[in-house]
Formats: structure tokens, sequence, C-alpha cells
């Protein structure tokens, strides 16, 4: 077996209706559950350091765990030469620059807003598709990706209304753009190489071992970095989002994408910045105003044309 095959289930599997639509609905909401939680355990990941070695801490955890689990499968875990350069590209811009711009956006605003904006990756990949690689995009494509803009535009020019009053709120949105483009930007590398044959595991072990090197050196070029203080709550969170947060979920969306297909399975993820909305409002204080529901809404809208486009 080469590191080319791809033998994982989600690639193999015939999608259709699930045998027992309860499980398959649990998978569903478990999926969007436990990824919405992991906003806001984000938070205690920022309180006590710099969010920079906390990233390269949680994704050489991720990594070794994904390729232990892909040998263990018996999968090799050997990358042919050839594939390197585009896996190194998804882990910098997803597991790198996506998970940077993120934990640096909780630290500035409440982790359900962070949460909202990166929802929007999927229209950043579409646009880079069609901007970067001339992938065609179909009107409902781009309907999509104007009505997430509005989305968005809705959710932050208030903010830029007010840029003396809410200088660290409107960093923070742009610290969460960032993650949104960064995660687009990787996803859409990651679906080349999907079609080149890397099963998924790969590209989560190597990528998340990429993102933990450039993680690793933007700590020695950024000044005022602060190292966590590996407390109990800081543990905690840590341990939850290695093994629930990333490598759970992930076992997780396969075997929901496996029964239902790609299609169907990703509408998952609309409903992750709405749990971790409401968490925020329970657990932050986030008051929920007209703004944000129509922000919201719009945003979400647009990821469901772009991806039935």
């Amino acid at each position: 077996m080469t590191g080319d095959e791809t033998t994982d289930p989600v690639a193999n599997a015939t999608t259709g209706p699930a045998a027992n639509p309860a499980s398959t609905g649990l998978l569903f909401l478990g999926t969007a559950f436990l990824w919405g939680t992991g906003a806001i355990v984000t938070t205690t990941q920022v309180a006590v350091g710099s969010p920079e070695p906390s990233v390269a801490i949680r994704m050489v955890l991720v990594g070794t765990i994904a390729l232990l689990a892909a040998a263990a499968s018996g999968r090799a875990i050997a990358l042919p030469r050839h594939h390197w350069p585009r896996v190194c590209l998804q882990g910098v811009f997803f597991f790198g620059i996506g998970f940077i711009a993120f934990y640096h956006a909780t630290s500035l605003i409440p982790s359900g807003v962070a949460a909202l904006i990166l929802s929007s990756a999927p229209l950043f990949a579409a646009a880079l598709g069609l901007f970067l690689l001339g992938n065609r995009l179909s009107p409902r494509g781009l309907a999509g990706i104007l009505l997430g803009i509005t989305g968005l535009g809705i959710i932050v020019t208030p903010q830029l209304a007010a840029l003396g009053d809410h200088d660290v709120t409107l960093q923070g949105m742009a610290w969460a753009a960032l993650a949104a483009a960064g995660t687009g930007a990787g996803t859409l590398v990651g679906e080349r190489n999907h079609r080149a044959g890397l099963s998924p595991f790969l590209q989560m072990g190597w990528g998340a071992l990429t993102g933990a090197s450039f993680a690793g050196l933007a700590m020695l070029v950024m000044p005022g970095i602060v190292l966590p203080v590996a407390d109990a709550r800081y543990l905690a969170g840590l341990a939850y989002m290695v093994l629930i947060a990333s490598v759970l979920c992930f076992a997780l969306y396969l075997r929901l994408v496996a029964r239902v297909g790609a299609a169907r399975g990703s509408y998952a993820l609309t409903l992750v910045p709405l749990f971790a909305l409401f968490l925020s409002m329970l657990f932050e204080g986030l008051a929920i105003d007209a703004r944000i529901l129509i922000g919201a809404a719009a945003i979400l809208g647009g990821n469901v044309l772009v991806w039935k486009a």
C-alpha cells in the first residue's frame, strides 16, 4: 500500500440515505455541537498566554495522533515527495494561519462572534478558487458569495463606523476574517489533495505538524510572545481541543460523510456557529441582537448556496 491510495471509508463509501436516520441525526448534531464548543474552549488557551505556543502544542498532538491512527489501521504514513508542497501549503494556511488567527480573535471578541465570522470560510474558498484558479462558479454560487459578504458587512460595518471607540473589537473581527481566509485557502488546497488520492488522516497528520512548525516560527519572529501557564484549566482545555474538538469531531464527520455524502454532510458545518453563539451567550454574556441574527442568517445562507452550487 502506498501513501497515494485512498483507503478511508469516506472515499470508498457508497453514499445515500442512511439505514438508521436517528443515528445519522445524532452524528449530524454531535459533529456540529462538539465543533461549536471548540470556539468557547479556545478562550481557555488564550487566557494564560499567547496563541502561537498553544497552537503549536495542539497541532503537534493532533498531527501525531492522526498519523498513529493511520498507522494502526494499516495505512502507510510516509508522504510521497511530490505531495509535500501542497500538503505543506494546506498545513500553513489551514492548521497554521487559520488556527493562530482564530485564537487571536477569541482573545479580543466573544467566541461566538469569532466562530460566526470563521463560518464564512467556504465563501473565501469559493472566491479564491474563482479568482486564483479560474474555477467555474454558477450563478447560485456567486449569489452565495455576495450574500455571505453582505452578512459580514452587516456585522462589521458598525465597528468600522465607531473605530475610535471599538478598536479592540475591530481587531478581533479582523483576526477572525483572517482565520476564515486561511481556513478557506487551506480547504481549497485540501480538496486538491483529496482528489490526488491522499487520505484525510494523512492530510490531517502532516498538515497539522506543518501548522505546528509554522506556529513555532511565528513564535521566533513575533515580539512579546508569552508562554502559556500550564494550570489545570489550561490543560483540561487543551485535552478537550485535541481529543474532542479535533480528533473525535473529525472522526464523527468522516463517518457522517460516509453515510450521507460530502454535500449533505457539509451542512453540519452550518450549525457550528449557531451552537457557538448560544454557548457564548450563556457563558460570555454575549448579547444576541438583530444585527448579529441578520448577519448570521446571511452568512449561513451564503454557505448553503455555495455548497449547492
